[in-house]
């Protein structure tokens, strides 16, 4: 299955939600996942992998995770965030690099409430990111909210929330044998999308 190829006057978010829902149709597994990097006051970089939960009314991109885990305390002190779609099935990838932002209580509760059950009582007793004296320990956790609240709404805890990626910067890459890949990015300025092609 072949994509579009980006243009100038495309919208890159339309496009990107094109090719998304494209990957999606491929059957591949977790089109949604995607890498976040992240970095540290020295400039230290991490990555790690998330799933996008859609867009806010703004068309940013957003996620969810726990507020006192190490990606969130260098998104809340840098504010900027890179993400990474690849997508082997179609043979691209997309680039996106922006500002990050929490989203509100409300958001956030929204969405907890669809969450899987186990999803919603391991985010209240793991302490993301936080060594621990063994795995047990964090099922035992578990076990003991989940009889605890029997068949009570789980509630989302204030360390758990979403954030939204506000794209300054988006690249898309096709694939292309030799190593022949072909770039194009779009980037905001004061008038709308720059667009700009760059060497494989």
């Amino acid at each position: 299955m072949s994509v579009r190829k980006p243009e100038p006057e495309l919208q890159p978010l339309d496009l990107f939600q094109e090719w998304f829902a494209a990957a999606a149709k491929t059957g591949m597994a977790m089109p949604e996942a995607m890498t976040l990097a992240t970095a540290d006051e020295h400039g230290r970089p991490s990555a790690r992998m998330v799933l996008l939960k859609g867009f806010d009314p703004a068309g940013r991109l957003r996620f969810f995770t726990n507020y006192d885990s190490r990606k969130a305390g260098e998104l809340d002190r840098t504010q900027r965030a890179a993400l990474l779609f690849w997508w082997p099935t179609l043979y691209v990838q997309v680039r996106v690099e922006g500002t990050v932002s929490r989203l509100s209580a409300e958001e956030s509760d929204a969405y907890f409430a669809t969450r899987p059950r186990l999803s919603q009582l391991g985010a209240i007793i793991s302490p993301q990111s936080r060594p621990i004296e063994d795995f047990q320990s964090v099922l035992d956790g578990v076990s003991h909210l989940a009889h605890e609240l029997g068949d009570a709404p789980v509630p989302r805890p204030a360390h758990w929330g979403g954030y939204a990626v506000e794209p300054d910067a988006w690249e898309f890459w096709v694939g292309h044998d030799g190593r022949l890949h072909e770039r194009f990015v779009y980037r905001r300025t004061d008038k709308g999308w720059s667009f700009t092609l760059l060497a494989p």
